[in-house]
């Protein structure tokens, strides 16, 4: 049996249905795409374009510096989400398109000598991958470590640390003014190399080792994390920083360099990157010690933790906004899912939503109960008229997930339907 690693790329729809009406303001996400040769420029100037012809609307431009703190979470996005507020719908593409720049800079090509690095130089990543009218800089270049060794006969192909994103700095003058901060962004892609797929196969839970002491007392439960995320998260080679190691030293240079004004940490992801970033989220706001509004927008993020971990980034007052579509299966994955959301304010256990106590018990010994974390944008593939009949991995593609948050709207539903 061969086992075949394909790394996630952009989709190609099976036909071009006419554009559906788009509010004012509002991007467009292209939806067809073609392969790419190693070293050529990404196609994605369109997105940029749209991105600033969004701001000419004067009602979000004036808004987005006021009410920044409320579209990251500031208010837990109560009665920003259904209907979604074209403020934050701004917010969220926006922060999407960094990520496709993640994708759009790593070396997929398994044939080529840079596999599994980046693209670009780090000056120039944004701009090969057609964002660089952002107004952001990228001042420091990402890597994840895998923990298991990889045979010697798999060659370059079984590489333990690849490129996985970016930290990058908003420096434009204008565009600060129009956030209403100056933002550091960090960005992650998701699962592409062997090693990584292996990592996500790593489904059980395992003791989070940077615990806020203040947090974990009187806890019944430890704080736990996925194996596998913890383990691209921590580890380190010879030659190689951790990637927990390269953005704490990054983030505590940034907050020092600009500590005098208002400051905002997004870190924004998507697959494998939505996990890391909720990890990464919780670390900083841990060990860095300043006063620092941090917030996470991930897309199509499996779930991370168990429920004592939910509590501790609620306590820590991160704020975590997460993209789901209904349709996607690897949201509902690892582990089984803690039915309850309210019963640890209240002291009762972890229960296993509708399974045979036997069977609770089992999954709880083995660490398989898991929990849903931060506030949920849940949409469905089904519910619009040109995903209904994609298969399973369009499901989870990044662009599908930027097309069902572009198509939100109160009148043409792409929510999923409430249960």
């Amino acid at each position: 049996m061969t086992l075949t690693i394909k790394p996630v790329q952009p989709f190609t729809p099976m036909a071009n249905p006419p554009p559906e009406p788009l509010l004012q303001g509002q991007c467009t996400i292209p939806m067809q795409t073609t392969k790419r040769a190693s070293g050529t420029r990404a196609p994605s100037k369109r997105l940029v374009k749209h991105l600033r012809e969004g701001r000419s609307n004067k009602r979000s431009l004036s808004q987005l510096s006021k009410r920044w703190r409320e579209y990251h979470g500031s208010g837990d996005w109560e009665g920003l989400l259904n209907p979604l507020d074209e403020g934050l719908r701004g917010e969220i593409m926006r922060y999407g398109s960094f990520v496709e720049a993640a994708y759009q800079g790593f070396d997929s090509d398994t044939s080529s000598p840079s596999y599994a690095k980046c693209r670009y130089s780090r000056n120039s990543i944004l701009e090969q991958a057609g964002v660089d009218g952002s107004g952001y800089r990228v001042t420091q270049n990402l890597h994840a470590t895998s923990s298991i060794p990889m045979p010697h006969w798999m060659g370059h192909i079984g590489v333990q640390s690849s490129w996985i994103g970016y930290v990058a700095v908003c420096e434009d003058k204008t565009e600060i003014s129009r956030l209403g901060r100056r933002d550091i962004v960090i960005s992650l892609r998701g699962t592409s190399t062997c090693s990584e797929w292996l990592e996500n196969l790593r489904g059980t839970l395992t003791s989070c080792p940077f615990n806020d002491v203040n947090d974990v007392k009187g806890q019944e439960e430890d704080s736990m994390v996925e194996s596998g995320v913890l383990s691209l998260y921590t580890s380190s080679t010879s030659v190689r920083s951790s990637l927990q190691q390269s953005l704490k030293d990054e983030i505590l240079r940034l907050v020092q360099k600009y500590n005098d004004e208002p400051l905002s940490v997004t870190i924004t992801g998507h697959s494998l990157g939505a996990s890391l970033a909720i990890l990464a989220a919780y670390d900083i706001k841990t060990t860095v010690k300043h006063a620092l509004h941090l917030s996470v927008i991930s897309f199509g993020g499996p779930r991370v933790g168990n429920r004592s971990f939910r509590h501790n980034l609620e306590l820590q007052g991160t704020k975590i906004l997460r993209i789901v579509n209904s349709d996607d299966l690897i949201t509902k994955l690892p582990g089984l899912l803690v039915e309850d959301h309210d019963d640890m304010a209240q002291g009762k256990k972890a229960r296993v939503a509708h399974l045979p106590r036997w069977i609770q018990k089992h999954v709880k010994d083995n660490q398989w109960v898991y929990a849903n974390i931060g506030h949920e944008l849940r949409l469905s593939s089904r519910a619009s008229l040109k995903l209904n009949s994609i298969d399973v991995a369009t499901c989870h593609d990044l662009k599908t997930y930027l097309h069902l948050v572009n198509g939100f709207e109160l009148n043409l539903p792409i929510q999923a339907p409430i249960q």
